[in-house]
């Protein structure tokens, strides 16, 4: 690995880590932390101590699942594969599922304009606009339908599954909300029409001069239409825009990792998620 890449690696180990520390508990489970959401939103993850100095073992591994089955979270752990090249064979010894994602960075000379990629237009969220709440809703229940179906081809479930899935968000949940989108470490994209409402929604998460794309979504029924790739195109845009100089993302697979491709981004290593294995009758 040269000098160049494995600072570009540095840097993502370094946002992985704080992402989580203004919002969660730390706790230290051998080479491993586990952070513990306090507040509103979605759980969060162990993930190899950037200070421990060795690769989790399996040992640590049982003791981190054990405390996350005790707190009623999911069991799941994240790293980079390039990082912690030896632990996706103690992941595997552990039982756990491992899904191997495309790991991407954001060329800034070749970002994607999101006019050119979909005809369906994509605005971001704004923290003073009446209906926040009514779009963060949208938003999520885009990203659920959306990642029930995993994939780029078409399906059935369109703006009548969207709206099935909707659920008001609580005062805290939109106050949280609303002030990382003013503090700018969070933005959130929509696209769709007056007449079908939100088709593809996702959201980037930005500390200090890095930040990731995640969540992005599109509905079954509007897929193969360039609302993913104009989603992503226009978080990216706004987040160059704003001083960010590395943006970032994992795709699901290498067929979505291709929709990134058209948005600018080059693939520069492996984000791994592990989970346990499903149990097969």
């Amino acid at each position: 690995m040269d000098t160049r890449h494995a600072e570009l690696l540095e840097r993502l180990e370094r946002f992985y880590d704080a992402v989580p520390r203004d919002s969660a508990r730390v706790e230290e489970h051998g080479a491993c932390v586990l952070f513990v959401r306090e507040g509103p939103g979605w759980p969060f993850y162990a993930r190899p101590r950037r200070d421990a100095g060795r690769t989790p073992s399996l040992a640590d591994l049982t003791a981190v699942r054990a405390r996350q089955r005790e707190l009623g979270l999911p069991e799941a752990l994240e790293w980079v594969h390039e990082v912690n090249p030896e632990l996706l064979a103690v992941a595997r010894s552990a039982g756990l599922a491992v899904l191997e994602a495309p790991l991407m960075v954001l060329d800034p000379a070749a970002v994607g304009d999101p006019d050119a990629l979909s005809d369906v237009p994509v605005r971001l969220l704004a923290a003073s606009a009446p209906d926040l709440a009514a779009e963060v809703a949208s938003r999520r229940a885009v990203a659920a339908v959306g990642f029930s179906a995993p994939g780029t081809g078409r399906g059935a479930a369109g703006p009548a599954a969207r709206d099935a899935a909707m659920i008001g968000l609580d005062v805290a949940a939109l106050d949280e909300e609303r002030a990382r989108i003013t503090a700018g470490s969070r933005l959130s994209a929509l696209a769709g029409t007056p007449a079908e409402g939100a088709l593809a929604s996702g959201m980037a998460m930005r500390v200090g001069e890095v930040a990731e794309i995640a969540g992005v979504a599109t509905l079954p029924a509007a897929r193969r239409r360039g609302l993913g790739a104009a989603v992503t195109a226009a978080l990216a845009r706004a987040l160059l825009a704003a001083g960010t100089d590395l943006v970032f993302l994992s795709a699901g697979s290498e067929e979505i990792a291709r929709v990134y491709l058209r948005v600018g981004f080059r693939r520069v290593g492996t984000a791994c998620l592990a989970e346990p294995a499903p149990v097969t009758a």
